[in-house]
């Protein structure tokens, strides 16, 4: 893959982000609209005030928020494999051109890393202990240029706008319908019949929501692994690294403390375990799928 392609793909990266944003703020018009309608003008205000403030800090503040869910710790360079992670973070960070991302470390067996921040300005990439034990320098290389790949093609930006579009999504359909269970909505007669509606949609949304929320995330996040992968080879000229270090992920069943389906989508291979996410919902393509295409670079 020449560089032209990834420079496209980061073109296209920032076009999503746009095309995000502007459905969101329709979506958010839109539910405005409905709660105007059937409740009184204060209860609308504030209910769109607090959501609003809580998608900024989502947004803005998410990469402390998955820090400090994880206990992650910033790399202690006295420790001679968390040096040698700082290390290998500052050479991908030169290889791409970008700033050095902080190196973090969650003190956990189980093998895995993600990247967050918003943009490359304030990136960070983390890495369990368990991964920096059970891998050499080529393999720990090749996961960092993965994750370097992330920040390369403009993937944080998107995936934080996504994930916080879903769990605004989800949170906003819960509030609609346990606003119209306990009659919050407006009473007039000419109303009674179209709040039903509504109660009904709203029960509808509060059950579709999060699957919806889901396959968003997870439509996502599948196509930017693989051009992460793709990345990594690129910036290491060595996608056996990448790709003996993906073995060694798969290698291991026990789920990493802390991950979710909610935050599973943040790392480089499913942190569950045993639990595997497929179809529509899983946030990553198969892992052997991504091993033979290394392997066939």
């Amino acid at each position: 893959m020449g560089r032209r392609f990834f420079f496209s793909e980061i073109r296209r990266n920032d076009l999503l982000s746009i095309a995000l944003m502007a459905f969101f703020l329709t979506f958010f018009l839109g539910i405005g609209l409905v709660f105007g309608y059937f409740m009184t003008y204060w209860i609308t205000v504030a209910v769109f005030v607090v959501m609003l403030l809580v998608t900024v800090y989502q947004y803005y503040y998410s990469d402390r928020i998955v820090l400090k869910h994880f206990k992650a710790r910033p790399a202690n360079m006295r420790n001679l494999k968390e040096a040698e992670f700082q290390h290998a973070v500052e050479e991908m960070a030169i290889a791409a051109g970008l700033p050095t991302p902080k190196a973090y470390v969650i003190d956990d067996p189980a093998p895995n890393a993600f990247a967050t921040g918003r943009n490359p300005r304030n990136a960070v990439i983390c890495a369990t202990t368990g991964l920096l034990n059970r891998m050499d320098k080529d393999e720990i290389r090749g996961v960092i240029g993965h994750e370097m790949g992330h920040i390369r093609n403009n993937d944080m930006k998107v995936m934080t706008l996504a994930a916080v579009m879903a769990g605004t999504i989800v949170a906003l359909a819960f509030l609609f319908r346990n606003m119209a269970f306990h009659g919050v909505f407006s009473g007039d007669r000419d109303k009674g019949q179209a709040a039903l509606i509504v109660l009904l949609v709203a029960v509808i949304a509060s059950i579709v929501a999060p699957i919806f929320a889901a396959m968003i995330k997870a439509v996502i996040s599948r196509k930017r692994e693989f051009m992460a992968d793709a990345t990594s080879a690129m910036l290491t000229r060595y996608p056996e690294g990448l790709a003996r270090a993906l073995e060694k992920i798969a290698g291991y069943k026990q789920p990493l403390k802390g991950a979710n389906p909610g935050n599973a989508h943040l790392f480089i291979a499913n942190p569950l375990g045993s639990v595997n996410l497929k179809g529509l919902f899983s946030t990553h393509p198969p892992i052997e799928e991504r091993i033979r295409r290394l392997r066939e670079m």
